[in-house]
């Protein structure tokens, strides 16, 4: 997979490439989260406590977050050392694969505990997909992007998450409506997950058609490689590691909490009936696609660092409301809180890959925007349903809200504290 220096991408090439690879990776993270509150439950984790069955499939949820910073750490290497274009493409066809899999697992009835171990090993496969995946797309967008426009360049590949969810929203939303529960539940479900290969083949021919970025070339040219970028991360770069970190949480909590959480809770404790509850959660994804562009913009005018503070100041607002939206089965109640919730991400994720990616030099710029984003996967998200859903049973529902007040708390405190140094591109 050779790459001509004398070529430049185009600008169709650029943002599309960017946006069609983390619209399938996010599309196959997603259906699993679907399919992980509607159907692993009583298909890999047979109980007679169906709040049990429910963790239990949400464990192995989390499972992906963990694999995510494993894939950073592995992909971010390679994209680091021999560039970005092959390893986009590699990062691609680890998830994939680990999405097609699922869909033809036997289920616990038929081959007992090899099911569920069976599935954990795939999740585990998806979360190293996507953890090489974000960094190199969020890196071809900007490393080819105007100084004045790195984060609307950045907001392409964050566009994939919304419309990733579009996506598998809308056709277990489909199959749901289409097909009788029973159907549903013996290979209904599987469709998604085998079908996805056909979107995979789509974004291996676009990725193989992509040149280097003009950044990576220009340090291999002036010899700027290091041997182990993770190792130059360690010794260089902590406070970017962990203040990045810590600043990127609030977003990834937000965003599993208006999904994971409020679908399970709607549906299992309101008694908002599960066609219901998937129609909000596509119709609030609409805010979160909408608000993903006008943060970029904003960004661009007034700082990535500021707009990123005040988006995160405005959840912690959010996060003292949640019993009033979700104490009750009232299906307006819990749009309106769906919609308000995801407009706020789209306004903390919009510019959050471009502001990560300003914190490193280029020779340790996909390792270190890779490892940022997803040690805040496991921090903000991992087990943020499960906490989530304990939080509201075991005390009330605003508790939860408590929960993302808190980490809103430490995202502003390390926006604040984190170094400022500006690196070129």
């Amino acid at each position: 997979m050779k790459t001509n220096p004398n070529k430049k991408n185009s600008l169709k090439h650029v943002l599309f490439g960017s946006l069609i690879g983390t619209t399938i990776e996010f599309f196959d993270f997603y259906i699993y989260a679907n399919a992980a509150v509607l159907v692993f439950p009583q298909l890999f984790f047979p109980s007679s406590d169906s709040t049990m069955a429910t963790l239990e499939s949400l464990a192995t949820f989390s499972i992906a977050f963990l694999s995510r910073p494993l894939g950073s750490a592995f992909f971010g290497h390679y994209g680091d050392k021999i560039g970005r274009k092959f390893t986009l493409v590699a990062a691609l066809l680890t998830m994939g694969i680990s999405t097609v899999t699922i869909g033809f697992l036997p289920s616990y009835e038929s081959i007992g505990v090899a099911a569920p171990l069976l599935l954990m090993l795939c999740r585990f496969g998806q979360g190293v997909g996507l953890g090489g995946e974000w960094g190199g797309a969020v890196l071809l967008a900007i490393e080819n992007a105007p100084p004045n426009k790195r984060a609307w360049y950045g907001m392409f590949p964050q566009l994939g998450a919304p419309i990733g969810l579009l996506l598998s929203g809308g056709t277990f939303l489909l199959l749901t409506d289409s097909m009788s529960n029973e159907d549903f539940m013996n290979y209904g479900w599987r469709i998604p997950f085998i079908a996805s290969a056909l979107l995979v083949i789509v974004g291996f021919y676009i990725r193989t058609k992509i040149t280097e970025t003009p950044s990576f070339e220009n340090s291999k040219k002036e010899q700027e490689e290091v041997k182990v970028p993770f190792l130059e991360l360690v010794k260089s770069y902590k406070n970017q590691l962990i203040f990045g970190t810590f600043a990127a949480i609030t977003t990834f909590l937000v965003f599993y909490l208006m999904t994971v959480f409020t679908l399970s809770w709607a549906t299992s404790d309101l008694g908002i009936v599960k066609r219901d509850g998937l129609l909000i959660q596509l119709f609030s994804v609409l805010f979160f696609a909408l608000f993903i562009p006008v943060s970029a913009v904003v960004a661009d005018k007034i700082g990535r660092r500021k707009m990123l503070i005040l988006a995160t100041a405005a959840i912690a607002v959010f996060g003292f409301f949640f019993s009033y939206f979700l104490s009750v089965g009232n299906i307006a109640l819990v749009t309106i809180f769906a919609c308000i919730g995801m407009s706020l991400m789209g306004f903390t994720y919009g510019p959050l890959g471009t502001f990560l990616s300003e914190l490193f030099p280029t020779n340790v710029r996909y390792s270190g925007a890779s490892l940022t984003f997803n040690m805040a996967g496991i921090l903000g998200a991992a087990f943020a349903p499960m906490i989530a859903i304990w939080l509201a049973k075991t005390y009330d529902v605003s508790y939860v809200g408590y929960y993302l007040v808190t980490a809103a708390f430490i995202s502003l405190i390390s926006f604040i504290v984190i170094s400022k140094d500006e690196h070129k591109f």
